[in-house]
């Protein structure tokens, strides 16, 4: 629900009655993710989607239908085969739907919703959690989590519910996750199992791109595409200017490294050193490549590629250290033009996020779409 915030803030705030489906859980070859949604106000108005195409009708129908009745409603689609109108995946993937009314009338689901839409559509973090699952009187409702450990909402008189859930969503919440929960009868203190969505709304992931030259202007522009906070760095103020990068949310005139050593960066953060230089790519690397970020790649020939190696040896970077080196950067797709070579490096970068091997499906047997991960279950309580 949360991916498409910025239009659910606005109708929250003109007052309307909406309902939201959000997919819950995936399984097969799906093709949207949990936490992807499809709202439809009073006015049959319909935002977002759900299954890219396959099933929106029916669930649309579904959120017309939960407005109606003000209750929540957990629907599975799968493939059909039998009838080629039948509503079902044609990909022949599963998923499962959970549509919450939210209606000014009920401000126990509202208030909170209302505060988590406010906050991922102003890029602060925040978590919500929402009951898929479990005993009647908890269906639709939800908490929302903040990164200082702060809350809304809540289960009722399920106080010790209530802090677990807390608990799990504020580490869903500093790892940027998106999954279900499962809590066994024992843990869930409520009397039954349950089983929760957790969506977490943080800020975009950087891209660091050092080094202003041709190449790094197509990556900029591939970075915002896929949805990066870009970041020009280059110590040379002749080349790294707003005219040259106009999609770079960020132009910095310094020393690579030392940039780096005083900037925050986290484990979704992606470096890319386009630079080629050695005087810039050794203290650049000697630091980034110790760094707790998701990918760290540099630009060059294997010759120059071996030679970075050896000069970063003789400095004391580690073989495993060395390992974490994507160079040359990119994925083999004989990349000429800088654009080109912009989607070979985003292509290693969705590959290396995602799980994927990088190899054609054509005549392949991996998945297309790779599990974002199993739900987990949580048995007792301690």
């Amino acid at each position: 629900m949360l991916d498409i915030a910025e239009e659910l803030d606005r109708w929250v705030g003109q007052g309307r009655d909406f309902a939201v489906a959000t997919v819950v859980a995936v399984g097969g070859s799906a093709p949207r993710q949990p936490g992807a949604a499809l709202a439809v106000d009073s006015e049959g108005t319909a935002i977002g989607s759900v299954s890219g195409g396959c099933v929106e009708g029916a669930v649309y129908e579904l959120c017309r239908q939960a407005l109606e009745d003000g209750e929540p409603v957990l629907e599975r689609f799968g493939y059909s085969d039998d009838d080629a109108f039948a509503v079902g995946l044609t990909c022949g993937g599963v998923i499962d739907i959970l549509v919450t009314p939210v209606r000014a009338g009920d401000q126990a689901v509202r208030g909170v919703v209302g505060a988590a839409l406010a906050a991922a559509a102003r890029g602060r973090a925040a978590a919500l959690a929402r009951i898929v699952s479990g005993p009647a009187e908890l269906m639709g409702r939800a908490v929302l989590v903040r990164p200082d450990g702060s809350h809304e909402g809540g289960f009722g008189a399920h106080p010790e519910l209530d802090r677990t859930v807390v608990r799990e969503a504020a580490a869903y919440l500093d790892a940027g996750r998106t999954a279900t929960l499962e809590i066994g009868e024992q843990g869930s203190r409520c009397g039954a199992p349950l089983t929760l969505l957790i969506e977490s709304s943080v800020p975009p992931p950087r891209m660091i791109v050092f080094g202003a030259i041709d190449f790094a202007s197509a990556l900029v522009r591939m970075g915002k595409f896929l949805g990066y906070r870009v970041t020009v760095c280059d110590a040379r103020p002749v080349f790294a200017t707003a005219a040259r990068f106009p999609d770079a949310d960020e132009i910095v005139i310094e020393w690579p490294q030392k940039y780096l050593a005083r900037t925050e960066v986290d484990g979704r953060t992606v470096l890319c050193v386009l630079t080629h230089d050695a005087k810039f790519d050794v203290p650049l690397l000697q630091l980034a490549l110790r760094l707790p970020v998701a990918y760290v790649g540099a630009m060059g020939s294997r010759r120059t590629h071996l030679d970075r190696n050896e000069r970063l040896r003789e400095v004391g970077v580690g073989e495993m250290e060395l390992a974490r080196l994507r160079s040359p950067i990119g994925l083999d797709l004989g990349a000429r033009t800088p654009e080109e070579v912009a989607v070979s490096i985003a292509s290693e970068i969705v590959a290396g996020r995602r799980g994927g091997s990088g190899v054609s499906l054509t005549g392949a047997h991996t998945p297309i779409h790779h599990e974002a991960g199993p739900a987990v279950r949580i048995g007792s309580v301690a």
